[in-house]
């Protein structure tokens, strides 16, 4: 499998921005590195070509006849190998070299049909979707392995999604156009398909992860048998009699949930002091002091654990470069690497056994509260990655809520890289 090819461009007028990227695509296309013709392109734009969508896919797709599926989506912000475009008009494009019998494009007009085998799937999602969690959790269900990736659209205007597929659409629905509001859409790939995807947080854990031990839907009652505010209060070292200061803090501070553990120590903090992937950062939405609860802004379950958590830049920093360098393990297995390093050639058999791969191409789906800002400066979120990966095909978006399994994330970011055998 060839590199992915891909490019990106800002620009006021989207037909120039366009221009731009065809340029940068057809001379990437002209290298014996990357694929000729590839069939499947990925689209993200920011919310300043909302309006334009219909138009901007309409001339895409006419200049590149080869390409006969897209999907994308819409963010404040997309993000490209090394760079971040906020609060400007911009868009970007990938060219993904995969066989056509490996993938499908699905939308509400184009449904993923029985006859295909899904393994994984990227997803796109209108935030406004009612029984979202559920349309997530049925769409894992349909893939053989559970997993999903990816985000919701994110947008100060029009809410769209770019779902194209060669296959065509349902009867009735022939002359949708490729560009949706609401739902869901985007690729679902088969097995032969290599992928690697891994959560990074973006928040740090202040407290010791305790027991939900009471709670009436989204209230948590009492953590480890004691009044969750009082709890959440002495956390913080703060005080209702000092009502700003204590709201202060309170807004500060968010909620960290897991699932009940089915044995052993809880893994909700890692040893590193970050979170693992089975946390879901929710905000506190309310105080009770009638009955020293807490609301949280997702359903909470008897037996769950919570971890008071902040927002925090050096552990935002630390966790990307973590799940970059476990990617890069996961292509360069330890074991070949070792004999490599102490000059020794590794043995064949173990090299047959699990043979390195390379990256082709990568998507990076991000919150709309981390990027640059939060990680010290402009860009400075893709800096980090293309430092660890390296100069890889790269883009995303910044989402209003970030997919992973079948889970609804915050304050994450979602980094997923297709691989070959080298």
């Amino acid at each position: 499998m060839k590199v992915f090819s891909y490019a990106h461009a800002t620009h006021p007028q989207w037909q120039m921005a366009a221009s731009l990227v065809l340029a940068q695509l057809r001379a990437q296309m002209a290298n014996p590195q990357h694929a000729a013709a590839p069939t499947l392109a990925l689209l993200y734009i920011t919310d300043h070509f909302a309006q334009d969508a219909k138009e901007l896919l309409n001339y895409l797709s006419g200049e590149l006849p080869m390409v006969t599926d897209w999907s994308g989506t819409v963010g404040i912000g997309i993000a490209t190998n090394n760079a971040e475009y906020f609060d400007e008009p911009a868009l970007a494009v990938m060219l993904l070299d995969l066989p056509s019998d490996q993938y499908r494009v699905f939308s509400g007009v184009s449904p993923l049909g029985m006859a295909f085998e899904a393994h994984t799937a990227l997803v796109h999602a209108d935030p406004s979707t009612a029984d979202l969690g559920e349309l997530l959790s049925e769409m894992s269900a349909r893939t053989d392995s559970g997993y999903l990736f990816g985000g919701l659209a994110s947008s100060r205007s029009t809410s769209v999604q770019f779902a194209l597929a060669a296959d065509g659409n349902v009867r009735g629905q022939g002359h949708a156009s490729g560009v949706f509001s609401g739902g869901l859409s985007g690729v679902a790939f088969g097995p032969d398909v290599g992928l690697v995807s891994r959560v990074t947080q973006g928040c740090k854990p202040v407290s010791q992860t305790r027991v939900v031990t009471d709670c009436q839907d989204n209230v948590v009652l009492t953590l480890n048998g004691e009044p969750a505010l009082e709890v959440l209060l002495n956390d913080l070292a703060v005080s209702l009699s000092e009502p700003q200061e204590a709201l202060q803090a309170v807004r500060a501070t968010l909620a960290g949930l897991a699932q009940p553990p089915t044995g052993g120590d809880s893994a909700a903090v890692r040893k590193t002091g970050n979170f693992g992937s089975d946390v879901l950062v929710r905000h506190i939405i309310g105080l009770d002091p009638g009955r020293q609860a807490i609301a949280i802004g997702d359903h909470v379950h008897l037996g769950a654990q919570l971890t008071f958590c902040q927002r925090n830049v050096q552990a935002a920093r630390m966790d990307l470069t973590r799940i970059c360098a476990e990617i890069r393990e996961e292509l360069e297995p330890e074991e070949m690497l070792e004999p490599l390093l102490a000059g020794v050639a590794p043995d064949e058999q173990s090299t047959a056994a699990r043979p390195a791969r390379h990256i082709t191409g990568a998507i990076y789906v991000s919150c709309t509260g981390r990027g640059g800002p939060h990680f010290g400066g402009s860009s400075a979120e893709m800096q980090i990655v293309r430092r660890a990966l390296g100069d890889v095909p790269l883009v995303g978006f910044f989402a209003a809520g970030e997919v992973a399994h079948h889970h609804l994330y915050a304050y994450t970011g979602v980094l997923t890289v297709f691989t070959a055998e080298t």
